[in-house]
Protein backbone atom coordinates (compact mmCIF):
# COMPACT_ATOMS: atom_id res chain seq x y z
CA UNK A 1 0.00 0.00 0.00
CA UNK A 2 1.24 3.49 -0.83
CA UNK A 3 -0.10 6.97 -1.52
CA UNK A 4 2.13 7.97 -4.42
CA UNK A 5 0.46 10.76 -6.38
CA UNK A 6 -2.68 10.78 -4.21
CA UNK A 7 -4.16 14.16 -3.25
CA UNK A 8 -5.04 14.65 0.42
CA UNK A 9 -6.62 17.44 2.44
CA UNK A 10 -5.88 17.35 6.18
CA UNK A 11 -7.69 19.89 8.36
CA UNK A 12 -6.14 21.32 11.50
CA UNK A 13 -2.78 20.20 10.13
CA UNK A 14 -0.45 23.06 11.02
CA UNK A 15 0.48 21.28 14.26
CA UNK A 16 -0.16 18.23 16.43
CA UNK A 17 -1.84 15.11 15.07
CA UNK A 18 -2.80 16.76 11.78
CA UNK A 19 0.78 17.71 11.05
CA UNK A 20 1.92 14.20 11.94
CA UNK A 21 -0.54 12.76 9.43
CA UNK A 22 0.55 15.24 6.76
CA UNK A 23 4.18 14.21 7.31
CA UNK A 24 3.30 10.53 6.99
CA UNK A 25 1.38 11.14 3.78
CA UNK A 26 4.14 13.22 2.20
CA UNK A 27 6.63 10.50 3.13
CA UNK A 28 4.37 8.05 1.26
CA UNK A 29 4.41 10.23 -1.87
CA UNK A 30 1.12 12.07 -1.48
CA UNK A 31 0.29 15.66 -2.36
CA UNK A 32 -1.05 17.19 0.85
CA UNK A 33 -3.00 20.39 1.48
CA UNK A 34 -2.40 21.50 5.07
CA UNK A 35 -5.69 23.23 5.88
CA UNK A 36 -5.69 25.41 8.98
CA UNK A 37 -6.97 28.66 10.43
CA UNK A 38 -3.34 29.69 10.96
CA UNK A 39 -2.15 30.13 7.39
CA UNK A 40 1.36 31.25 8.38
CA UNK A 41 1.83 28.06 10.40
CA UNK A 42 0.31 25.98 7.59
CA UNK A 43 2.69 27.52 5.03
CA UNK A 44 5.67 27.01 7.33
CA UNK A 45 4.73 23.36 7.83
CA UNK A 46 4.34 22.88 4.07
CA UNK A 47 7.73 24.46 3.42
CA UNK A 48 9.35 22.07 5.90
CA UNK A 49 7.62 19.02 4.45
CA UNK A 50 8.68 19.96 0.93
CA UNK A 51 12.30 19.50 1.98
CA UNK A 52 11.59 15.93 3.06
CA UNK A 53 9.77 14.47 0.03
CA UNK A 54 9.00 12.47 -1.94
CA UNK A 55 5.51 14.00 -1.83
CA UNK A 56 4.47 17.64 -1.90
CA UNK A 57 2.64 20.00 0.47
CA UNK A 58 0.87 23.35 0.36
CA UNK A 59 -0.82 25.43 3.04
CA UNK A 60 -4.40 26.65 2.66
CA UNK A 61 -6.43 28.89 4.98
CA UNK A 62 -9.70 27.24 6.00
CA UNK A 63 -12.18 27.86 8.80
CA UNK A 64 -13.98 24.50 8.81
CA UNK A 65 -17.14 26.09 10.26
CA UNK A 66 -17.52 28.31 7.18
CA UNK A 67 -19.12 26.65 4.17
CA UNK A 68 -17.75 29.33 1.86
CA UNK A 69 -14.17 28.88 3.12
CA UNK A 70 -14.38 25.10 2.98
CA UNK A 71 -15.74 25.15 -0.57
CA UNK A 72 -13.06 27.60 -1.68
CA UNK A 73 -10.28 25.59 -0.04
CA UNK A 74 -11.36 22.35 -1.71
CA UNK A 75 -11.83 24.13 -5.05
CA UNK A 76 -8.31 25.58 -4.81
CA UNK A 77 -6.84 22.13 -4.15
CA UNK A 78 -8.72 20.64 -7.10
CA UNK A 79 -7.61 23.53 -9.33
CA UNK A 80 -3.98 22.85 -8.42
CA UNK A 81 -3.90 19.05 -8.34
CA UNK A 82 -6.99 17.93 -10.25
CA UNK A 83 -8.96 16.09 -7.57
CA UNK A 84 -9.19 15.01 -3.93
CA UNK A 85 -8.46 11.38 -3.08
CA UNK A 86 -8.25 11.61 0.72
CA UNK A 87 -9.92 13.81 3.31
CA UNK A 88 -8.77 13.76 6.93
CA UNK A 89 -11.22 15.74 9.08
CA UNK A 90 -8.95 16.45 12.04
CA UNK A 91 -9.62 20.04 13.14
CA UNK A 92 -10.78 20.22 16.72
CA UNK A 93 -10.59 22.00 20.06
CA UNK A 94 -11.35 21.12 23.67
CA UNK A 95 -13.34 23.02 26.31
CA UNK A 96 -13.62 21.41 29.74
CA UNK A 97 -16.52 22.18 32.09
CA UNK A 98 -19.36 20.51 33.93
CA UNK A 99 -22.69 20.60 32.08
CA UNK A 100 -24.32 23.07 34.49
CA UNK A 101 -21.37 25.44 33.98
CA UNK A 102 -20.98 24.88 30.23
CA UNK A 103 -21.73 28.05 28.28
CA UNK A 104 -24.12 27.48 25.38
CA UNK A 105 -21.81 29.49 23.13
CA UNK A 106 -18.98 27.06 23.97
CA UNK A 107 -21.27 24.08 23.32
CA UNK A 108 -22.16 25.45 19.86
CA UNK A 109 -18.51 26.26 19.10
CA UNK A 110 -17.41 22.72 19.95
CA UNK A 111 -20.08 21.08 17.80
CA UNK A 112 -19.48 23.53 14.93
CA UNK A 113 -15.77 22.76 14.70
CA UNK A 114 -15.97 19.00 15.20
CA UNK A 115 -19.27 18.10 13.52
CA UNK A 116 -20.12 20.96 11.15
CA UNK A 117 -16.50 20.97 10.01
CA UNK A 118 -16.59 17.24 9.28
CA UNK A 119 -19.91 17.58 7.44
CA UNK A 120 -18.87 20.59 5.36
CA UNK A 121 -15.50 19.19 4.28
CA UNK A 122 -17.11 15.84 3.45
CA UNK A 123 -19.84 17.52 1.41
CA UNK A 124 -17.26 19.56 -0.54
CA UNK A 125 -14.98 16.59 -1.29
CA UNK A 126 -17.57 13.94 -2.14
CA UNK A 127 -18.46 15.15 -5.67
CA UNK A 128 -14.82 14.88 -6.75
CA UNK A 129 -14.45 11.42 -5.21
CA UNK A 130 -17.76 10.28 -6.72
CA UNK A 131 -16.69 11.50 -10.15
CA UNK A 132 -13.53 9.38 -10.09
CA UNK A 133 -15.25 6.53 -8.18
CA UNK A 134 -12.65 6.30 -5.42
CA UNK A 135 -11.74 8.02 -2.21
CA UNK A 136 -11.01 7.74 1.50
CA UNK A 137 -12.56 9.91 4.20
CA UNK A 138 -11.07 9.71 7.69
CA UNK A 139 -12.57 11.36 10.76
CA UNK A 140 -10.56 12.05 13.90
CA UNK A 141 -12.64 10.61 16.68
CA UNK A 142 -11.42 9.69 20.15
CA UNK A 143 -11.72 7.08 22.83
CA UNK A 144 -14.48 9.49 23.81
CA UNK A 145 -16.33 8.38 20.69
CA UNK A 146 -16.90 5.19 22.69
CA UNK A 147 -17.40 6.28 26.30
CA UNK A 148 -17.64 9.32 28.54
CA UNK A 149 -15.54 11.19 31.08
CA UNK A 150 -16.57 14.02 33.42
CA UNK A 151 -16.51 17.65 32.25
CA UNK A 152 -16.36 16.87 28.51
CA UNK A 153 -20.00 16.75 27.44
CA UNK A 154 -19.68 18.74 24.20
CA UNK A 155 -16.50 16.95 23.11
CA UNK A 156 -18.01 13.54 23.83
CA UNK A 157 -21.23 14.41 22.02
CA UNK A 158 -19.27 15.58 18.98
CA UNK A 159 -16.95 12.57 18.91
CA UNK A 160 -19.90 10.18 19.23
CA UNK A 161 -21.55 12.04 16.35
CA UNK A 162 -18.59 11.41 14.05
CA UNK A 163 -19.26 7.66 14.26
CA UNK A 164 -22.75 8.22 12.89
CA UNK A 165 -21.54 10.50 10.12
CA UNK A 166 -18.83 8.05 9.05
CA UNK A 167 -21.31 5.18 8.91
CA UNK A 168 -23.77 7.24 6.87
CA UNK A 169 -21.07 8.31 4.41
CA UNK A 170 -19.94 4.69 4.06
CA UNK A 171 -23.46 3.43 3.36
CA UNK A 172 -24.24 6.19 0.86
CA UNK A 173 -20.98 5.97 -1.08
CA UNK A 174 -19.99 2.31 -1.26
CA UNK A 175 -21.05 2.14 -4.91
CA UNK A 176 -18.53 4.91 -5.60
CA UNK A 177 -15.73 2.96 -3.86
CA UNK A 178 -15.45 5.74 -1.27
CA UNK A 179 -14.45 4.48 2.17
CA UNK A 180 -15.24 6.30 5.41
CA UNK A 181 -13.66 5.43 8.77
CA UNK A 182 -12.90 6.90 12.19
CA UNK A 183 -9.66 6.88 14.16
CA UNK A 184 -10.24 6.88 17.92
CA UNK A 185 -6.98 7.83 19.69
CA UNK A 186 -6.36 7.75 23.39
CA UNK A 187 -4.59 10.67 25.03
CA UNK A 188 -1.86 12.08 22.77
CA UNK A 189 0.43 14.63 24.40
CA UNK A 190 -0.27 17.48 22.00
CA UNK A 191 -0.70 21.16 22.99
CA UNK A 192 -4.45 20.47 23.16
CA UNK A 193 -3.93 17.78 25.80
CA UNK A 194 -1.28 19.79 27.65
CA UNK A 195 -3.87 22.57 28.03
CA UNK A 196 -6.37 20.10 29.48
CA UNK A 197 -4.12 18.96 32.32
CA UNK A 198 -4.43 22.08 34.53
CA UNK A 199 -8.05 22.62 33.42
CA UNK A 200 -9.08 19.13 34.50
CA UNK A 201 -7.08 19.39 37.71
CA UNK A 202 -9.08 22.48 38.63
CA UNK A 203 -12.44 21.10 37.51
CA UNK A 204 -11.99 17.69 39.17
CA UNK A 205 -10.25 19.00 42.29
CA UNK A 206 -7.14 16.85 41.89
CA UNK A 207 -3.46 17.50 41.16
CA UNK A 208 -2.04 17.72 37.63
CA UNK A 209 0.00 14.59 38.32
CA UNK A 210 -3.21 12.74 39.22
CA UNK A 211 -4.84 13.94 36.01
CA UNK A 212 -2.01 12.36 34.01
CA UNK A 213 -1.67 9.14 35.99
CA UNK A 214 -5.31 8.46 36.80
CA UNK A 215 -7.49 10.25 34.24
CA UNK A 216 -5.34 10.12 31.11
CA UNK A 217 -3.25 6.99 31.58
CA UNK A 218 -4.88 5.06 34.42
CA UNK A 219 -6.94 2.88 32.09
CA UNK A 220 -4.08 2.05 29.70
CA UNK A 221 -2.30 -1.29 29.81
CA UNK A 222 1.16 0.25 30.18
CA UNK A 223 0.80 3.82 31.49
CA UNK A 224 1.90 5.27 28.15
CA UNK A 225 0.55 8.11 26.04
CA UNK A 226 -0.54 7.33 22.50
CA UNK A 227 1.89 9.05 20.10
CA UNK A 228 1.30 11.23 17.07
CA UNK A 229 3.16 8.62 15.05
CA UNK A 230 0.74 5.91 16.24
CA UNK A 231 -2.19 7.93 14.96
CA UNK A 232 -0.45 8.93 11.71
CA UNK A 233 0.31 5.31 10.90
CA UNK A 234 -3.35 4.43 11.42
CA UNK A 235 -4.35 7.31 9.12
CA UNK A 236 -1.97 5.95 6.49
CA UNK A 237 -3.52 2.48 6.80
CA UNK A 238 -7.07 3.82 6.37
CA UNK A 239 -6.04 6.01 3.41
CA UNK A 240 -4.08 3.31 1.59
CA UNK A 241 -6.39 0.33 2.23
CA UNK A 242 -7.33 -0.85 -1.27
CA UNK A 243 -10.95 -2.06 -1.03
CA UNK A 244 -14.40 -1.43 0.44
CA UNK A 245 -13.83 -4.27 2.91
CA UNK A 246 -12.80 -1.65 5.48
CA UNK A 247 -15.45 1.06 5.60
CA UNK A 248 -17.88 2.44 8.16
CA UNK A 249 -15.55 1.33 10.94
CA UNK A 250 -13.72 2.86 13.89
CA UNK A 251 -10.29 1.85 15.18
CA UNK A 252 -9.20 2.58 18.75
CA UNK A 253 -5.53 3.52 19.18
CA UNK A 254 -5.20 3.99 22.92
CA UNK A 255 -2.79 1.57 24.64
CA UNK A 256 -5.88 -0.26 25.84
CA UNK A 257 -7.50 2.82 27.45
CA UNK A 258 -10.73 1.58 25.87
CA UNK A 259 -11.15 -2.05 24.79
CA UNK A 260 -14.05 -3.46 22.77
Amino acid sequence: MDLKGKVAIVTGAASGIGLGIAKRYVAAGAKVAIADLKIEAANAAATELNTQGPGEAIGIAVDVTSEAEVNKGVADVVAKWGTVDILVSNAGIQIVNRIEDFAFTDWKKMLAIHLDGAFLTTKACLPHMQKQKSGAIIYMGSVHSKEASPAKSAYITAKHGLLGLARSVAKENGTFAIRSNVICPGFVRTPLVEKQIPEQAKTLGISEEEVIKKVMLGQTVDGEFTTIEDVAETAFFFAAFPTNALTGQSLIVSHGWHVE
